[in-house]
């Protein structure tokens, strides 16, 4: 059988290094079919329903063209003042209300535990777009597939995470793909945004090598990639705190400048003020084309729950 035939896609630690580069694979195989091709109708009469109960630029409409890209079709709930969550419905009832429609369901949401949650509810497969502060695995293989194309390899990697690494979704899920590949991994982060402890002793249990840091130079020296995460205002309950983490590391022409080598930059977006316009045109800078890499890994995990792959 496939190997993600019929799963649901939840967090970062669920896939094995044989299904992290199975899923590479085939978004390599679909970016190169595209060059040829408008579409390809593997998916032809499925339906994506989207949920998003927080917003979303990028995770959305690259799930969107990523089905219609297959032949299928897409289905949501607009805002969630214009659907019955207003009406006080719950999200088990909400689940269970768009799985009668559609054949997949792509899930944000505020609550950490809610993609789970999703899954129990329904017999159709649920992908997890962000839990709250939890995960974003979908994320985290567009990230490694973009660290792939770049480098040109995944072994003997060494990365710097930056900024909210305690709130930060994609980080979390980043880390569990990273030690797959025994990545040595930089935690560049104020000490109130630190990655969680227990994500922390889960990595170094795993024999990965992790350094806790406050120093972005150090870091950046030592690696290859440069991960660079927004401070997330809408985590924060005292705004006085955010305020004073916003600007915390700031990614500027002078700070590039400066390094021993060159790097390359990657952030899921969107940015705010940690990564300067200016950077854009570094040819280091690979967010953009990050961005894009989203459609193709996102249809191979789409062609891969329905076994089309």
């Amino acid at each position: 059988m496939p190997i993600l035939k019929g799963k649901d896609i939840l967090h970062g630690n669920q896939f094995t290094r044989k299904d992290v580069e199975a899923i590479l694979k085939t978004a390599s195989e679909f970016e190169k079919e595209l060059k040829k091709k408008d579409a390809l109708p593997l998916l032809k009469g499925k339906i994506l329903a989207t949920l998003f109960y927080e917003p979303s630029t990028r995770t959305r409409l690259s799930f969107e063209a990523a089905i219609q890209r297959l032949g299928g079709g897409v289905i949501g709930m607009g805002s969630v003042e214009s659907s019955s969550v207003a009406k006080g419905e719950t999200l088990v009832d909400t689940i269970r209300t768009v799985s009668q429609y559609a054949d997949v369901i792509v899930l944000r949401h505020p609550r950490t535990g809610s993609a789970r949650e999703a899954a129990d509810s329904t017999p159709i497969p649920v992908i997890n777009a962000g839990d709250g502060a939890g995960q974003h695995p979908t994320q985290a293989l567009l990230d490694v597939y973009t660290i792939h194309k770049e480098i040109g390899s995944l072994k003997n990697l060494t990365i710097s995470l930056v900024g909210d690494l305690k709130y930060g979704r994609t980080v979390h899920a980043l880390v569990e793909l990273l030690s797959l590949f025994k990545a040595k991994i930089y935690l560049v982060s104020p000490g109130l945004l630190r990655m969680p402890g227990e994500i922390v002793f889960g990595l170094k249990g795993k024999g990965i090598e992790v350094v806790e840091t406050e120093d972005m130079v150090k870091a950046a020296n030592a690696s290859q990639i440069l991960y660079m995460t927004r401070i997330q205002k809408e985590r924060f309950a005292d705004l006085s705190e955010y305020e004073r983490l916003k600007g915390s590391f700031i990614l500027n022409g002078a700070f590039l400048n400066n390094l021993k080598k060159k790097i390359t930059i990657l952030h899921p977006l969107p940015r705010v003020d940690e990564i300067h316009p200016e950077v854009d045109a570094y040819p280091g800078a690979a967010y953009f084309r990050q961005m894009r890499n989203g459609v193709f890994v996102r249809m191979a995990l789409l062609a891969m729950i329905f076994g089309k792959r």
